[in-house]
C-alpha cells in the first residue's frame, strides 16, 4: 500500500500538559483519502524509548463532531503516560451516516470504513514511531466512534488492549477477557438491546459500566459541562490506573 504523510509538523514546545506532535492527516494512496488526526504526547515523551515504549490510545469522535473536541480526553491520556491519536472518521465526501431502517444493518459502511482508517493509521505511525507500543492500542471513541471501535475489537485483532467507550449504542461490547472494556454512560439515551454487558457478564470479562445521572450524550466533548468532563476524566485515570469498577462508580459521588 503506497501511502503519504501529509502537512507533518512536530513541534517540542510544551503547554500546561504535554509536548505535542502534529501530524495534520495521513493520506491513504490507495483509498485516496487524507485522514485528519491530531497526535499529543506523554507529558515526559522523554521517557518512552524502543526498549520501554509509551502506550498508545486511539480517540475516535463521534458523528459530526470535530476529532479535536475531545482535549479533555487527551490530557488526561498525556497525564497518565499515553501518546493520544484523535482522529476524523468522516469526511464531506462520504454518505451521511443512516438513520432508518435496522442500524446494525444500514450504519456498517460507516463503521467498516472506520475500522480500515484505525487500521492504516496504526500501519502508518507504527512505522516512524518506533517509542511508542503500537501492539496493546487502547481504543477510546465517543457515540459512533465508540461503535466503529468496538466493531474493530468484535471482528477479532491482536493490537487492541482494551475499549473506553463514551455512550455508544448500537455495537455489542467485546466478550473478550483479554480486552478491559470501560463505557461510560449518559442518562438521556439507552443502548440497543444486547450492547452492554449484563452483570453477569460484568463480572465474567471483569468490565465495568457507569450511567452518570443528569448526563447528556451530546454534551461527553470538550463542549460539555465542566462537571460532566471532570467527572468523565476522573473515571478515565481511575481506569488506567487499574482501579476496581466499585472505586470507579464511588467517583459519581466525590467531587474533583
Amino acid at each position: 500500500m503506497k501511502t503519504t504523510l501529509l502537512a507533518l509538523f512536530v513541534s517540542m514546545t510544551t503547554p500546561a500538559y504535554a509536548s505535542t506532535a502534529k501530524f495534520e492527516s495521513l493520506y491513504n494512496q490507495q483509498r485516496h483519502r487524507a485522514v485528519p488526526v491530531q497526535l499529543v504526547q506523554p507529558q515526559d515523551p522523554t521517557s518512552c524509548t524502543t526498549q520501554k515504549p509509551c502506550p498508545v490510545a486511539f480517540i475516535s469522535a463521534g458523528y459530526g463532531v470535530s476529532h479535536k473536541a475531545y482535549q479533555f480526553i487527551s490530557k488526561q491520556l498525556s497525564a497518565q503516560g499515553y501518546l493520544s491519536v484523535a482522529i476524523k472518521h468522516e469526511l464531506k465526501s462520504d454518505p451521511p451516516l443512516s438513520v432508518s431502517g435496522d442500524l446494525y444493518q444500514t450504519r456498517q459502511e460507516n463503521w467498516q470504513r472506520g475500522v480500515v482508517t484505525l487500521q492504516f493509521i496504526r500501519s502508518q505511525l507504527m512505522k516512524t514511531m518506533t517509542h511508542y507500543n503500537f501492539d496493546q492500542i487502547l481504543l477510546v471513541g465517543h457515540s459512533n466512534g465508540g461503535d466503529l471501535s468496538a466493531l474493530l475489537i468484535n471482528q477479532g485483532t491482536d493490537f487492541i488492549s482494551g475499549l473506553v467507550t463514551l455512550d455508544h449504542r448500537r455495537v455489542p461490547l467485546p466478550r473478550d477477557k483479554q480486552v478491559s472494556v470501560l463505557s461510560i454512560r449518559a442518562s438521556d439515551f439507552p443502548a440497543d438491546k444486547g450492547v452492554m454487558h449484563t452483570e453477569q457478564e460484568q463480572a465474567l470479562y471483569g468490565s465495568c459500566i457507569i450511567k452518570i445521572p443528569n448526563a447528556k450524550h451530546n454534551d461527553m466533548t470538550d463542549s460539555g459541562p465542566k462537571w460532566l468532563k471532570e467527572k468523565i476524566a476522573k473515571m478515565l485515570r481511575g481506569h488506567l490506573q487499574k482501579n476496581s469498577c466499585q472505586r470507579l462508580k464511588a467517583f459519581l459521588n466525590t467531587h474533583n
